[in-house]
C-alpha cells in the first residue's frame, strides 16, 4: 500500500489482524527517511535501534479489547517520529543546534513523552528536524539546513516541527510528534497539506522535554488523515477516559480579519463551513478585531521566557535567535507585570467567545506557500498573527487540511477528545463523497 494513502487506522487494523508486522512497517519506514532534498528529516536515527524497538513492540502481548481487539495501544507496531526536543536515552538532544546536542550529551533517560510511546507500543523512527530552539514558524535552520518539504522542491515545511511534517510527507512515520508554542505544528501542518493536532495546554509532562516558553508550550502530533485524529488523544493524558464532548454551534472569524489570506484559502475556510453545515452544526460569524493585540503579548512573553531558559548561551546560537533572546531579556519585570495582565484578559474573553460558540474557525496560515532561500521575516508575522490568539488561549486545536492550505479548528480547553473525535467525523465524510 501506498504510505499516502495509508490511514494509522487501516494499518493498526492490519497489525491486529497480522497481515503485517512491526518490523515490516519499521523496514518500510527506515527505506523512506530523508527524502527530502536536504536529508534532514532527522537529526538523529539508528535503523538498527528503530528495528529492535520494533521486536520489543512485537513482544507486547496480545489480550482481550481495545479499538483494534487485540488489547494492545491504538499506536502499537505504529512508526512515529519524535521532534528532536524530547530525550530519548541514548541519543543526543539538539533542540535544533549545534550547541545543545554537544552540551546535552547522550541521554541517559527517556523523556516522559519518549516513555509513553515505547510503553505504547508506538514504533520510534528518530527524532526531527526543528527550527533552532523550537523559536520560529518557518523550518529554517542555519545549522543543521533548512527543511525542504519532500516532493515539493524549494518549498520550506513551516517550523517549528518541521522534521515533524517532512517525516509524515515522505512516509517515514504515519505520524509525528511536535510541539506548538505559537503555532509549531499548526503552521507545518497547513503549509504541507498535513492534519495537526495542538493539545490542551498543561497535557502532558514535560519532563526531559526542552521548553521555549512554558506559558504558552503544547504537545501535538502531525498525521496525513483527519479520520485518524481520534486515535491520538490518549498518549498525553494516559488512562484518562471521558465521553467526548457533542458540539452544536461554530464561528467563523470575519473577512475583515482575513484581508491577507490568499484567495484559494479562503475557498477551504468555505469548504470547512459547508463540512460542519453537513454534520449537523450551526455557524455564525464574529468579529476579532481586538485580536490586533496577540503577538505583541504572545511575542514579548515567549521572548522573555525563552530568555531566562537560555541565559548565558545567547553567544551560541544562530543571530536571528539570538537577537531574539537578547530581545526578551531586555523586556523589564514591571513589562512582563502588565503583559501577563494583558494575557489574562485575552484569555478570559476567548473563553468567553468558545463558551458563547463552542468552536471558533479560521485558517492556520494567510499563505500556502513559504519558499527557501526567501526573505520570510514579513510572512513570519503574518503567520503569527492567525496562531497566537488561540497560543494566549491555551485551548486545543485541530488543523483540517483543505486541497490548499489548512484551517484551524479550535475549542475550549480539555475538550480534545470532543474536538478530535469531530475531526475524525469530517474526515469520514470527506472520505464517503
Amino acid at each position: 500500500m501506498d504510505s499516502s494513502s495509508r490511514t494509522i487506522r487501516s494499518t493498526r487494523e492490519a497489525l491486529a489482524s497480522g497481515s503485517v508486522t512491526p518490523a515490516n512497517l519499521a523496514r518500510e519506514a527506515m527505506q523512506r527517511a530523508n527524502r527530502n532534498a536536504g536529508k534532514n528529516t532527522y537529526l538523529w536515527r539508528d535503523p538498527d535501534w528503530t528495528l529492535e524497538e520494533a521486536a520489543r513492540a512485537a513482544a507486547i502481548p496480545r489480550s482481550a479489547g481495545g479499538q483494534f481487539g487485540d488489547g494492545r495501544s491504538n499506536l502499537w507496531g505504529v512508526p512515529v517520529s519524535v521532534k528532536d526536543c524530547f530525550d530519548l536515552a541514548g541519543a543526543p538532544t539538539s533542540c535544533g543546534v549545534h550547541f545543545y546536542r554537544d552540551f546535552n550529551g547522550i541521554a541517559l533517560h527517556d523523556s516522559w513523552l519518549v516513555e509513553q510511546l515505547r510503553k505504547a507500543g508506538a514504533v520510534i523512527t528518530g527524532k526531527t528536524h526543528l527550527h533552532p530552539l523550537a523559536y520560529g514558524i518557518t523550518g529554517e535552520n542555519p545549522e543543521f539546513g533548512d527543511c525542504e518539504q519532500p516532493g515539493n522542491p524549494g518549498a520550506l515545511t513551516g517550523g517549528s516541527s518541521s522534521g515533524a511534517a517532512a517525516s509524515v510527507l515522505e512516509g517515514s512515520a504515519l505520524a509525528a510528534i511536535g510541539t506548538d508554542t505559537g503555532g509549531s505544528v499548526r503552521g507545518p501542518a497547513a503549509l504541507c497539506g498535513l492534519a495537526g493536532y495542538r493539545a490542551s495546554l498543561g497535557r502532558g509532562d514535560w519532563r526531559g522535554g526542552a521548553h521555549l516558553a512554558q506559558s504558552f508550550d503544547t504537545m501535538g502530533w502531525l498525521f496525513r488523515h483527519l479520520e485518524d485524529a481520534s486515535l491520538l488523544a490518549d498518549i498525553f493524558v494516559p488512562g484518562k477516559s471521558s465521553i467526548p464532548q457533542k458540539f452544536t454551534t461554530f464561528a467563523v472569524v470575519h473577512d475583515a480579519f482575513l484581508h491577507d489570506t490568499e484567495p484559494a484559502i479562503i475557498d477551504g475556510l468555505r469548504r470547512v463551513e459547508r463540512d460542519l453545515r453537513a454534520l449537523g452544526l450551526k455557524g455564525t460569524t464574529i468579529n476579532v478585531g481586538w485580536w490586533a493585540d496577540s503577538y505583541e503579548i504572545y511575542a514579548s512573553i515567549q521572548a522573555s521566557e525563552a530568555a531566562r531558559l537560555h541565559a548565558g548561551h545567547f553567544d551560541r546560537m544562530p543571530p536571528a535567535i539570538r537577537e531574539r533572546l537578547e530581545w526578551g531579556a531586555r523586556i523589564t519585570d514591571a513589562e512582563i507585570v502588565v503583559l501577563r495582565k494583558r494575557h489574562a484578559e485575552f484569555r478570559a474573553r476567548i473563553d468567553e467567545l468558545l463558551h458563547e460558540h463552542e468552536l471558533l474557525l479560521m485558517p492556520a496560515s494567510p499563505v500556502a506557500r513559504i519558499s527557501i532561500g526567501a526573505d520570510n521575516g514579513e510572512v513570519r508575522s503574518r503567520i503569527l498573527r492567525y496562531t497566537t490568539p488561540f497560543s494566549l488561549a491555551g485551548v486545543p486545536v485541530v488543523t483540517i487540511p483543505c486541497s490548499i492550505g489548512g484551517m484551524q479548528l479550535a475549542a475550549a480547553r480539555e475538550s480534545d477528545e470532543g474536538l478530535l473525535a469531530l475531526a475524525a467525523q469530517i474526515g469520514a465524510c470527506r472520505s464517503q463523497s
